[in-house]
Order: structure tokens, then sequence, then C-alpha cells
């Protein structure tokens, strides 16, 4: 019986740790929710000023220039515009970083493999 009491112990101290953690880390996940939202604010602003096309507008270019399911898209500030990144798995399973000019709507780079001459995309 000596053996649980410590043991017993220990479960109890490794819990309120577990505790301790969660209501630790729930202040990180406010603050990247707050990001997330502040980052949608800034691209409906952008849009509605006309400094940045719709995102499904985009999102129609990504899709025929380099087929897959996109997983991800970023606004980002790069070199004095606004880009679009997208991040794109074929059906093969690879993965593509696709980035787009916001403003004019340009297929600017595709990441992930050699470029196709014809339309742009990248084959790995």
């Amino acid at each position: 019986m000596r053996q649980l009491f410590p043991m017993k112990i220990v479960l109890m101290r490794l819990a309120a740790l577990g505790i301790a953690a969660l209501v630790l880390a729930m202040p990180l996940a406010a603050a990247k929710a707050q990001d997330d939202d502040d980052g949608h604010d800034r691209a409906r602003d952008l849009y509605e000023r006309g400094e940045i096309e719709g995102l499904a507008d985009i999102m129609a270019i990504v899709r025929a220039r380099a087929p897959g399911e996109i997983v991800a898209v970023d606004l980002i500030r790069a070199g004095g515009k606004w880009i679009y990144r997208f991040q794109v798995v074929a059906a093969d399973g690879r993965r593509r970083t696709v980035d787009v000019d916001a403003g004019a709507g340009d297929l600017r780079e595709v990441l992930g493999g050699e470029v196709h001459p014809r339309s742009g995309i990248a084959e790995a």
C-alpha cells in the first residue's frame, strides 16, 4: 500500500500540471484568433479600397494554373505589393506554394518544382 500513495501524488501533480498548461495556453489561442480576425479585417479593407482583388477571383486563377486542393491562404506584403500566398496539394500529394499579386491578379511565383513553360505551373 505504501507504493500506491506516492503514485497517487505523482498522478495528482501531473493532472495539476496539465490543467495549468491548458490555462496558460488559452491566452495564446485567443491571441492567434485575434490575429486571424485582424487579417480578415485588413483584407476586407484593402478589397473595399480597391487595392486587392477578391479572393474568389484569385482562387479561380490558382485552380486553373495549379490544380489541386488549396489548403492554406495568406495575405502578405512583399516587395511593396500585397501577395496572396496559397499552399496547394496536388492529387499526387506534392505541395506547391503559389504567389499571386493580390492587386493585379498576376501569378508571381510557383514554388515546389520546375516551372512548366506553357502554363507557369511548377512540376516537381
